[in-house]
Protein backbone atom coordinates (compact mmCIF):
# COMPACT_ATOMS: atom_id res chain seq x y z
CA UNK A 1 0.00 0.00 0.00
CA UNK A 2 2.98 2.20 0.30
CA UNK A 3 2.77 3.43 -3.51
CA UNK A 4 -1.01 3.57 -3.52
CA UNK A 5 -1.03 6.16 0.02
CA UNK A 6 2.09 8.32 -1.62
CA UNK A 7 -0.05 8.75 -4.62
CA UNK A 8 -2.90 10.06 -2.44
CA UNK A 9 -0.52 12.10 -0.37
CA UNK A 10 0.55 13.76 -4.06
CA UNK A 11 -2.94 14.16 -4.60
CA UNK A 12 -3.81 16.33 -1.22
CA UNK A 13 -0.61 18.15 -1.67
CA UNK A 14 -1.32 19.27 -5.34
CA UNK A 15 -4.91 19.95 -4.23
CA UNK A 16 -3.56 21.99 -0.88
CA UNK A 17 -6.29 20.19 0.40
CA UNK A 18 -5.83 19.70 4.91
CA UNK A 19 -6.16 16.21 6.29
CA UNK A 20 -6.02 14.22 8.60
CA UNK A 21 -5.26 10.94 7.61
CA UNK A 22 -5.15 10.20 3.51
CA UNK A 23 -6.28 6.48 3.57
CA UNK A 24 -9.42 8.03 2.89
CA UNK A 25 -8.17 9.81 0.05
CA UNK A 26 -6.49 6.50 -1.15
CA UNK A 27 -9.48 4.71 -0.98
CA UNK A 28 -11.28 7.32 -2.87
CA UNK A 29 -8.63 6.93 -5.42
CA UNK A 30 -8.89 3.20 -5.89
CA UNK A 31 -11.14 1.60 -8.75
CA UNK A 32 -13.07 -1.55 -8.52
CA UNK A 33 -10.86 -3.06 -11.19
CA UNK A 34 -7.61 -1.84 -9.46
CA UNK A 35 -8.83 -3.56 -5.78
CA UNK A 36 -10.13 -6.80 -7.12
CA UNK A 37 -6.62 -7.00 -9.52
CA UNK A 38 -4.46 -6.64 -6.04
CA UNK A 39 -7.16 -8.73 -4.01
CA UNK A 40 -8.26 -6.21 -1.47
CA UNK A 41 -11.58 -5.38 0.05
CA UNK A 42 -11.34 -1.11 -0.25
CA UNK A 43 -12.34 0.52 -3.38
CA UNK A 44 -14.19 3.94 -4.13
CA UNK A 45 -17.84 2.71 -4.36
CA UNK A 46 -19.02 3.59 -0.75
CA UNK A 47 -16.97 7.04 -0.75
CA UNK A 48 -18.41 7.78 -3.83
CA UNK A 49 -22.40 6.32 -2.45
CA UNK A 50 -21.67 9.06 0.34
CA UNK A 51 -20.10 11.99 -2.35
CA UNK A 52 -22.95 11.92 -4.48
CA UNK A 53 -24.92 12.98 -1.40
CA UNK A 54 -22.59 15.54 0.11
CA UNK A 55 -22.19 17.09 -3.64
CA UNK A 56 -26.01 17.37 -3.76
CA UNK A 57 -26.36 18.73 -0.76
CA UNK A 58 -23.71 21.35 -1.22
CA UNK A 59 -25.11 22.76 -4.72
CA UNK A 60 -28.61 22.73 -2.81
CA UNK A 61 -27.96 24.82 -0.37
CA UNK A 62 -25.54 27.30 -2.88
CA UNK A 63 -28.66 27.32 -4.96
CA UNK A 64 -31.08 28.42 -2.38
CA UNK A 65 -28.84 30.52 -0.40
CA UNK A 66 -28.01 32.55 -3.78
CA UNK A 67 -30.93 32.38 -6.07
CA UNK A 68 -33.89 33.59 -3.89
CA UNK A 69 -35.93 34.36 -6.93
CA UNK A 70 -35.89 30.72 -9.00
CA UNK A 71 -38.73 28.24 -7.98
CA UNK A 72 -38.13 24.70 -6.90
CA UNK A 73 -38.37 23.19 -10.56
CA UNK A 74 -36.07 25.51 -11.56
CA UNK A 75 -33.01 25.21 -8.76
CA UNK A 76 -33.66 21.39 -9.62
CA UNK A 77 -33.00 21.37 -13.18
CA UNK A 78 -29.72 23.73 -12.49
CA UNK A 79 -29.00 21.10 -10.20
CA UNK A 80 -29.01 18.34 -12.18
CA UNK A 81 -27.07 19.63 -15.04
CA UNK A 82 -24.19 20.52 -12.15
CA UNK A 83 -23.66 16.90 -10.69
CA UNK A 84 -24.47 15.32 -13.91
CA UNK A 85 -21.70 12.86 -15.02
CA UNK A 86 -20.88 15.24 -18.23
CA UNK A 87 -20.38 17.93 -15.64
CA UNK A 88 -18.11 15.85 -13.18
CA UNK A 89 -15.82 14.40 -15.47
CA UNK A 90 -15.26 18.33 -16.71
CA UNK A 91 -14.54 18.66 -12.82
CA UNK A 92 -12.21 15.80 -13.05
CA UNK A 93 -10.25 16.92 -16.17
CA UNK A 94 -9.87 20.57 -14.83
CA UNK A 95 -7.65 18.88 -11.88
CA UNK A 96 -6.31 16.43 -14.01
CA UNK A 97 -7.94 13.59 -11.64
CA UNK A 98 -7.18 11.02 -14.56
CA UNK A 99 -3.28 10.86 -13.17
CA UNK A 100 -4.15 9.93 -9.79
CA UNK A 101 -6.17 7.33 -10.10
CA UNK A 102 -5.43 3.36 -9.04
CA UNK A 103 -6.81 1.28 -11.84
CA UNK A 104 -6.41 -2.34 -12.36
CA UNK A 105 -4.35 -3.39 -15.46
CA UNK A 106 -7.49 -3.81 -18.18
CA UNK A 107 -8.90 -0.43 -17.08
CA UNK A 108 -5.88 1.16 -17.43
CA UNK A 109 -5.06 -0.19 -20.85
CA UNK A 110 -8.71 0.46 -22.38
CA UNK A 111 -8.59 4.29 -21.45
CA UNK A 112 -9.72 4.41 -17.69
CA UNK A 113 -7.86 7.52 -16.91
CA UNK A 114 -9.96 9.30 -19.75
CA UNK A 115 -13.45 7.30 -19.28
CA UNK A 116 -16.04 9.82 -18.22
CA UNK A 117 -18.15 7.46 -16.15
CA UNK A 118 -14.87 6.23 -14.36
CA UNK A 119 -13.78 10.24 -13.69
CA UNK A 120 -16.96 11.63 -12.42
CA UNK A 121 -17.30 8.45 -9.85
CA UNK A 122 -13.84 9.18 -8.38
CA UNK A 123 -14.64 12.92 -8.08
CA UNK A 124 -17.55 11.75 -6.03
CA UNK A 125 -15.70 9.52 -3.93
CA UNK A 126 -12.77 11.97 -3.24
CA UNK A 127 -15.50 14.30 -1.73
CA UNK A 128 -17.06 11.57 0.37
CA UNK A 129 -13.43 11.17 1.58
CA UNK A 130 -12.58 14.91 2.09
CA UNK A 131 -16.56 14.89 3.69
CA UNK A 132 -15.53 12.19 6.25
CA UNK A 133 -11.67 13.38 7.15
CA UNK A 134 -12.33 17.24 7.30
CA UNK A 135 -16.08 18.10 7.48
CA UNK A 136 -18.55 19.66 5.46
CA UNK A 137 -16.93 23.48 5.59
CA UNK A 138 -13.79 21.91 3.92
CA UNK A 139 -15.42 19.94 1.19
CA UNK A 140 -18.04 23.26 1.06
CA UNK A 141 -14.69 24.91 -0.32
CA UNK A 142 -13.48 22.12 -2.43
CA UNK A 143 -16.60 21.79 -4.61
CA UNK A 144 -17.37 25.40 -5.19
CA UNK A 145 -13.84 26.25 -5.97
CA UNK A 146 -14.25 24.16 -9.37
CA UNK A 147 -18.29 24.17 -9.76
CA UNK A 148 -19.29 27.85 -9.06
CA UNK A 149 -18.99 28.92 -12.40
CA UNK A 150 -20.46 26.31 -13.87
CA UNK A 151 -23.49 26.95 -11.38
CA UNK A 152 -23.40 30.88 -12.67
CA UNK A 153 -23.38 29.93 -16.52
CA UNK A 154 -26.27 26.67 -16.02
CA UNK A 155 -28.51 29.40 -13.89
CA UNK A 156 -28.22 31.74 -16.16
CA UNK A 157 -30.28 29.94 -18.32
CA UNK A 158 -29.12 26.40 -19.80
CA UNK A 159 -30.42 24.66 -17.40
CA UNK A 160 -33.42 22.67 -18.82
CA UNK A 161 -32.64 19.33 -19.46
CA UNK A 162 -32.55 17.69 -23.11
CA UNK A 163 -35.51 15.47 -22.82
CA UNK A 164 -37.53 18.44 -21.42
CA UNK A 165 -36.56 20.81 -24.36
CA UNK A 166 -37.24 17.66 -27.13
CA UNK A 167 -40.04 17.41 -25.26
CA UNK A 168 -41.61 21.10 -25.46
CA UNK A 169 -40.47 21.45 -29.25
CA UNK A 170 -42.73 18.61 -30.65
CA UNK A 171 -45.34 19.35 -28.24
CA UNK A 172 -45.76 22.74 -29.36
CA UNK A 173 -46.41 21.63 -32.96
CA UNK A 174 -48.00 18.57 -32.22
CA UNK A 175 -50.19 16.50 -29.80
CA UNK A 176 -47.77 13.44 -30.29
CA UNK A 177 -44.53 13.31 -28.36
CA UNK A 178 -41.40 11.65 -28.62
CA UNK A 179 -41.06 8.41 -26.64
CA UNK A 180 -38.14 6.02 -24.86
CA UNK A 181 -37.13 2.62 -24.57
CA UNK A 182 -33.91 0.46 -22.92
CA UNK A 183 -32.28 -1.09 -26.02
CA UNK A 184 -29.51 -2.36 -24.79
CA UNK A 185 -27.99 -3.45 -21.02
CA UNK A 186 -24.54 -4.71 -20.67
CA UNK A 187 -21.80 -4.76 -17.69
CA UNK A 188 -21.09 -5.98 -14.84
CA UNK A 189 -23.78 -4.97 -11.88
CA UNK A 190 -21.21 -1.95 -10.19
CA UNK A 191 -21.29 -0.35 -13.50
CA UNK A 192 -24.01 -0.72 -15.97
CA UNK A 193 -23.87 0.74 -19.10
CA UNK A 194 -27.65 1.29 -20.65
CA UNK A 195 -28.29 2.05 -24.60
CA UNK A 196 -31.84 4.16 -24.79
CA UNK A 197 -33.23 4.81 -28.13
CA UNK A 198 -35.78 7.69 -28.77
CA UNK A 199 -39.17 7.50 -30.69
CA UNK A 200 -41.62 9.42 -32.39
CA UNK A 201 -44.29 7.94 -34.22
CA UNK A 202 -42.86 4.65 -33.32
CA UNK A 203 -39.28 5.29 -35.44
CA UNK A 204 -36.53 5.48 -33.85
CA UNK A 205 -34.59 8.70 -34.43
CA UNK A 206 -31.24 8.51 -32.14
CA UNK A 207 -30.01 5.91 -29.51
CA UNK A 208 -27.96 7.60 -26.67
CA UNK A 209 -25.43 5.36 -23.74
CA UNK A 210 -25.02 6.14 -20.62
CA UNK A 211 -24.51 4.71 -16.74
CA UNK A 212 -27.99 4.81 -15.86
CA UNK A 213 -31.24 4.83 -17.75
CA UNK A 214 -32.61 8.48 -17.35
CA UNK A 215 -27.97 9.65 -18.52
CA UNK A 216 -28.61 7.28 -21.69
CA UNK A 217 -32.07 9.24 -22.36
CA UNK A 218 -30.90 12.05 -22.27
CA UNK A 219 -28.03 11.75 -24.52
CA UNK A 220 -30.34 10.15 -27.01
CA UNK A 221 -32.61 13.48 -26.98
CA UNK A 222 -29.26 15.42 -27.35
CA UNK A 223 -28.41 13.86 -30.60
CA UNK A 224 -31.80 14.63 -31.95
CA UNK A 225 -31.55 18.32 -31.00
CA UNK A 226 -28.25 18.78 -32.27
CA UNK A 227 -28.80 17.23 -35.52
CA UNK A 228 -30.90 19.18 -38.41
CA UNK A 229 -30.96 16.28 -40.12
CA UNK A 230 -33.02 14.40 -37.55
CA UNK A 231 -34.84 17.15 -36.67
CA UNK A 232 -35.92 17.91 -39.78
CA UNK A 233 -37.52 14.35 -39.15
CA UNK A 234 -39.89 15.84 -36.97
CA UNK A 235 -40.65 18.34 -39.56
CA UNK A 236 -38.20 21.52 -37.95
Amino acid sequence: MQNERKKAQRFLEDMQLPYSNNELITMALTHPSYAQEKNTVANNQRLEFLGDAVLNLVVAEYLYNHYARKAEGELTKIRAKVVCEDALAIFAHNIDLGQYLLLGRGEEMSGGRKRKSILADAVEAVIGAIYLDQGLVTVQRFIMKHLEELISETASGDYYDYKSKLQELVQARDKENVSYAIIEESGPAHAKIFVAGVYYREQLLAAGEGKSKKEAEQKAAQKVLQDSSLLGELGF
